[in-house]
């Protein structure tokens, strides 16, 4: 087995503070570094270079009119250089949302960053954990929005990043470590 320590790169837009705290959770529990994309939709070229670099990359947004936002768009169109020559092919992938409504068309977003992967021709971590639907579940239980692709998160308009579901920060921590987890037995398998 190799020793060499597998790194996550966690890539996200946050346009009110509340995806930057998910952002944060989740390079937390993966051990990762940030990297944040603009309000003009860029990313510093020491960005760029961690991302090539990585083993795993996170992508994360917070869902506007049923996708992400348009800075992080953005950023995807731009990664069609990495694209091109297959940089990160096989890299270990995985992605968050956060929105004010339940709902709020969520879905669509972590589908958008699936096929983002998928043209990239990288490797999709999923959830893996059951959500919290019975009576007894309450705001605060690791994934209570119920999903299986990755962390989605609620926060209501007028909350503050401060006021977020404790649920869904564990939740994004969790996915965090399993990300990092997925990548770690990849690199050791590879450098066997």
């Amino acid at each position: 087995m190799s020793n060499r320590i597998a790194s996550t790169v966690v890539v996200y837009h946050s346009g009110y503070g509340h995806t930057r705290r998910m952002a944060e959770a989740v390079a937390e529990g993966a051990g990762g570094v940030l990297c944040a994309i603009d309000a003009d939709g860029n990313l510093s070229d020491d960005g760029w270079v961690a991302l090539d670099a990585a083993d795993a990359i996170i992508f994360g947004s917070p869902t506007y009119m049923g996708g992400p936002s348009w800075q992080f768009k953005k950023f995807a169109d731009t990664s069609s250089k990495a694209w091109f020559i297959n940089k990160w092919r096989d890299k270990v992938f995985g992605g968050f949302t956060n929105s004010a409504s339940l709902n709020g068309d969520k879905l669509n977003t972590l589908e958008y960053f699936v096929l983002l992967a998928g043209q990239h021709g990288g490797l999709w971590v999923s959830l893996g954990l059951k959500p919290a639907n019975v009576k007894a579940s309450k705001r605060d239980d690791a994934n209570r929005m119920g999903s299986y692709i990755a962390p989605m998160a609620q926060s209501d308009a007028d909350a503050a990043p401060s006021e977020m579901s404790i649920g869904d920060l564990e939740t994004a921590r969790a996915y965090g470590d399993r990300v990092a987890q997925v990548a770690q037995r990849i690199a050791s398998a590879q450098g066997a």
